[in-house]
């Protein structure tokens, strides 16, 4: 089920954007679930991971362009599209990666072909996972969503673009999940997604939400080969 954001100051274009949305997912036949926000800040305090976000730009208190990046720094790979009545932002959004700039008022037509778009980049993202145990409970942690695992002793602190959620699992069982699926033990207490790796050193990874995860000297060059076919495989030229 899509779970999809409308964030508008104005309450009128705020539901009135939230209903097209609905009744064109409906004719396609996708569920989904819509909140819609008044403010920014209302937005980056929900809890909900959403699939895509429909972000104004010209609000009160906190705008949309400074929304975005905030939301940008929690969830680096989620859909944005701005929503303005204005052409003036449509370079700035480039910034924060935006999927699309609507203008309003929004056309009916170019809002469905936009969603269609939208639908199918979020079908397209792996949907592998693992479930863990926790509480007396199955819990399903989609790897795309995960940044990192960090080991202490049987406790596992999995960090995310949702916050860290904590279980406890061994350190072997845990790297035998994750083998072949992107992930690298760079140090004894650490599983790193390598998709998620900015930038390098002999000493430490720096990842794309910025935090630094220090790297074992006697595994540094079986990570630089493992990162490095990573980036080839998703695109990048080296």
């Amino acid at each position: 089920m899509l779970s999809i954001a409308v964030c508008d100051d104005e309450v009128i274009e705020c539901c009135n954007m939230a209903r097209k949305i609905k009744d064109i997912l409906e004719e396609m036949k996708i569920p989904c679930i819509i909140r819609q926000f008044r403010s920014g800040g209302e937005l980056l305090q929900a809890l909900e991971s959403f699939d895509i976000v429909f972000l104004d730009i010209i609000m009160q208190d906190m705008d949309g362009m400074k929304t975005a990046q905030i939301f940008r720094e929690k969830a680096s790979d989620k859909i944005l599209v701005f929503v303005s009545s204005s052409r003036e932002y449509v370079f700035e959004a480039y910034d924060v990666e935006a999927f699309q700039y609507l203008l309003k008022p929004v056309d009916d037509r170019k809002l469905k072909s936009v969603l269609q778009k939208a639908v199918l980049k979020t079908e397209s993202r792996s949907q592998e996972f693992i479930i863990v145990s926790r509480e007396r409970q199955k819990q399903k942690l989609f790897l795309d969503d995960i940044y990192y695992f960090e080991i202490k002793g049987r406790v596992v602190n999995v960090h995310g673009a949702e916050g860290t959620f904590t279980y406890y699992e061994q350190m072997g069982e845990l790297e035998n999940k994750l083998r072949d699926k992107g992930f690298f033990r760079c140090h004894k207490s650490y599983l790193i997604n390598l998709k998620y790796v900015d930038r390098y050193n002999r000493q430490e990874v720096i990842l794309e939400n910025g935090e630094k995860i220090v790297i074992a000297k006697r595994r540094y060059d079986e990570f630089v080969q493992k990162v490095l076919k990573v980036m080839r495989e998703n695109g990048g030229i080296l």
